[in-house]
């Protein structure tokens, strides 16, 4: 069983950046870590519910934006064995929310973006506020 961790969270102002990490240790019974799976980030707002924001094959490095994040947020692989990173940069306050770490099994970073039912992990989140 992996268990994810999300970490980075807080409250920023319009306009600035945050950081934000998903780790996880341990291997599943199979033997896989982080790094075998897709991962990714989804947002829940009281508004849209859970939705998924980026996702990347670790694999073959590619990776997916939705639209309302794309070129604000990076997501890579961490500087530490077995991170991912969501880099965020020029907030804005529509992107306050619980951002969870997912990992999944599969090839497509847009597929696993694209539904949050079925998910292999998931971590527990972390609140972004974004405000004046």
């Amino acid at each position: 069983q992996l268990q994810l961790e999300e970490s980075g969270g807080g409250w920023a102002q319009p306009g600035q950046s945050l950081m934000l990490s998903c780790t996880s240790s341990g291997r599943t019974k199979d033997g896989f870590m982080l790094g075998d799976y897709l991962v990714g980030w989804f947002r829940q707002t009281p508004g849209k519910g859970r939705e998924g924001i980026s996702c990347i094959n670790l694999d073959d490095g590619s990776t997916y934006y939705a639209d309302s994040v794309k070129y604000r947020f990076t997501i890579s692989r961490g500087s530490v064995k077995n991170e991912v990173t969501l880099q965020m940069d020029n907030l804005k306050p529509e992107d306050t929310g619980i951002y969870f770490c997912a990992a999944d099994w599969g090839p497509d970073p847009r597929k696993m973006c694209g539904t949050t039912a079925g998910m292999d992990f998931w971590g527990n989140g972390i609140l972004v506020t974004v405000s004046s």
